[in-house]
């Protein structure tokens, strides 16, 4: 029987076009979605201020791509800081475009661009924030809105703080929430319960070549737990009992998490009990309940011994409800978040949102049409690295805007005015929660509602001049993204391999440098805060690096990110070696062979790599 001809595979850039995200339906999301937008607007009408409905419902829209599932707490600062951000943005775009010549405008919004790029580096929700900066600077400068800068600003916060008020009452555990418990935190609780199932996968594949992928997962929950937990609060009495169990939950879930990843990194099976024990905590963190006795592993080495103590205290931290609160995270302030701005990830990125915006709105404005904004805010989003490849979101924009403009000049065809518009923007609302899983799907919906907006606000039907503006937005971010810009390419991933090599020397050096057993309370904590952020950093590296590989191959993205992969893999590797130390010393006192040759590989290959790595000196500290 002849063998079956192995299909060819995709180049990465072309299959992430091709794939979308699998995910249940998030009907709270969905509902909120229709609640929002076009019920602001259809007040507004009814009102007689279209202005301001239409600053209200953008904001209620950028919200709702903004919507995630999570905690309560966490939708605070992911959805509310990229919302202040988009209100400053529409402010200084409507001073800006009232007071600037067509000369000075383009300049103005290429150095705003620069700053607003560099600090998108960050993070994840800077990334937001700056966006929608950006986005709304363009709309607030050639939006022809009959209202000042003040009052679309403060429109547009309504629109995005009643998108966080719906969250009270649409939960994502279902609508009876609303009724049956107020002040539920079902996600929190999954988030933490989700902790303790990773580990108990993770034991359940050490010794086995599944090991990496599930310890790459349990950082993943642990990541997901702490920006759920950590969030700022919603309500003045968000700190109740309740809550400190649940972080007290969280913080027992971190030495065992360090006993499964030295156990994994041993690669010894562990006996099925261990991750049984695990289950049962996670129902009880699901259910607020008591997991009851837990059967105890064995004690044969020091990483069983200490998921033994470990079970032990979790099991009394359950049973008591003893109330501790620590997160174990390091909160960056302004002088880190500076630091990356400055850095060689925010320079780059920055100067190509600079060149991306500032050209986007020159070349609009040569186009003497009074609506130039759709270029340069098409342009802030494709140049926008998190959503994929750049020609994969190049070919997703492009096709989601000729079908999103294709449905709304159909529909707008036969439905009346304004209630047609109002049924659009509150239909491609509710359809934003769904179309996230893929980049074409939310232009295409997006576009239908901007469009659908700029209706209602008086302009005429755009649709065929939307799609050749966003035509050009995307020559202009193909050709600036591969532009060898000062620095080199690679910047951006070079940062990231930058901070993760450093949060792992920080936790190698604590480990290392404090051998004497046993070791305190406070020493463990600090060396699980350090760890947390090590694999954290870790993360996000993996992300870059693999961003970059999935990029058209290209001379401006292959020069500076080779190797980058293999770079992220050894510092990952030297982050579970040091926890298997940790665990090791502080059983022991000393490190075996096996530690220390590994340690040694491994540092000796990462310096090999001209990265910034961890010192080898530090190896003969024990």
């Amino acid at each position: 029987m002849s063998a079956r001809p192995r299909r060819p595979s995709l180049p990465p850039w072309l299959a992430h076009a091709l794939s979308a995200r699998r995910e249940p339906v998030p009907w709270g999301a969905v509902a909120r979605g229709a609640c929002a937008a076009g019920p602001l607007l259809a007040a507004a009408l009814l009102a007689d201020r279209p202005p301001a409905g239409i600053a209200a419902a953008l904001g209620a829209m950028f919200a709702t791509i903004n919507d995630r599932p999570g905690g309560r707490r966490a939708s605070v600062h992911r959805l509310g800081t990229p919302a202040v951000a988009g209100a400053a943005g529409l402010a200084a775009g409507t001073l800006a475009g009232d007071g600037a010549g067509p000369v000075v405008l383009p300049l103005l919004l290429a150095l705003l661009g620069l700053v607003a790029g560099a600090v998108s580096a960050a993070g994840p929700v800077a990334s937001a924030a700056g966006t929608q900066f950006l986005v709304l600077c363009a709309v607030g400068a050639g939006a022809p809105l009959p209202a000042p800068a003040g009052e679309r600003a403060l429109c547009f916060l309504i629109g995005a703080g009643w998108l966080l008020a719906l969250r009270s009452v649409f939960r994502p555990s279902g609508l009876r929430a609303a009724t049956r418990d107020r002040r539920s935190a079902a996600a929190e609780r999954a988030a933490v319960a989700a902790v303790y199932e990773a580990i108990a996968t993770l034991l359940e594949a050490a010794g086995t070549e599944r090991a990496t992928a599930r310890r790459t997962a349990l950082t993943a929950a642990l990541d997901q737990a702490q920006d759920a937990l950590g969030g700022p609060r919603l309500r003045s009495r968000a700190s109740s009992a309740a809550e400190r169990r649940l972080h007290a939950g969280y913080d027992a879930a971190l030495p065992l998490a360090e006993a499964a990843t030295a156990l994994a990194w041993a690669g010894d099976p562990v006996p099925a009990r261990a991750a049984g024990s695990l289950r049962r905590l996670a129902a009880a963190v699901r259910d607020g309940g008591h997991p009851g006795a837990l059967p105890a592993p064995e004690r044969a080495t020091p990483a069983l011994r200490r998921l033994d103590e470990a079970l032990l205290q979790a099991a009394l931290t359950f049973d008591r409800g003893v109330d501790r609160s620590r997160l174990h995270t390091r909160r960056r302030g302004p002088a880190a978040v500076l630091r990356t701005a400055l850095g060689a990830g925010g320079r780059e990125y920055g100067l190509r949102v600079a060149l991306c915006f500032g050209a986007g709105a020159a070349v609009a404005q040569q186009l003497h049409h009074e609506h130039w904004y759709w270029l340069p805010a098409t342009a802030v989003f494709l140049v926008k690295p998190d959503l994929g490849p750049l020609v994969s979101r190049v070919l997703c924009r492009a096709a989601g805007t000729v079908l999103g403009a294709a449905v709304f000049a159909a529909a707008s065809a036969w439905l009346p005015s304004p209630g047609g518009e109002v049924a659009l923007v509150t239909a491609a609302a509710a359809l934003i929660p769904l179309a996230t899983r893929h980049f074409a799907a939310q232009t295409a919906v997006v576009t239908v509602l901007v469009l659908a907006l700029m209706v209602a606000g008086g302009e005429p039907p755009a649709a065929a001049a939307r799609i050749g503006e966003t035509l050009l937005a995307c020559g202009i971010v193909l050709l600036v993204g591969h532009l060898p810009l000062p620095g080199g390419a690679g910047g951006r991933v070079r940062a990231h391999l930058a901070e993760a090599a450093r949060a792992a020397e920080a936790y190698l050096a604590h480990v290392l440098d404090t051998p004497e057993a046993p070791r305190t309370a406070g020493h463990r904590a600090e060396g699980w805060t350090l760890r947390r952020e090590a694999y954290r950093m870790l993360a996000q590296a993996r992300a870059a690096a693999s961003l970059a590989a999935a990029e058209l191959p290209l001379p401006g993205h292959t020069r500076g990110t080779a190797g980058a992969d293999r770079t992220a893999v050894l510092l990952e590797e030297l982050v579970d070696t040091v926890t298997a130390c940790a665990v090791e010393l502080d059983d022991t006192g000393r490190l075996t062979t096996r530690h220390t040759r590994r340690l040694t590989r491994l540092l000796e290959e990462l310096n090999a790599r001209h990265r910034p790595t961890p010192r080898p000196a530090l190896l003969g500290s024990p």
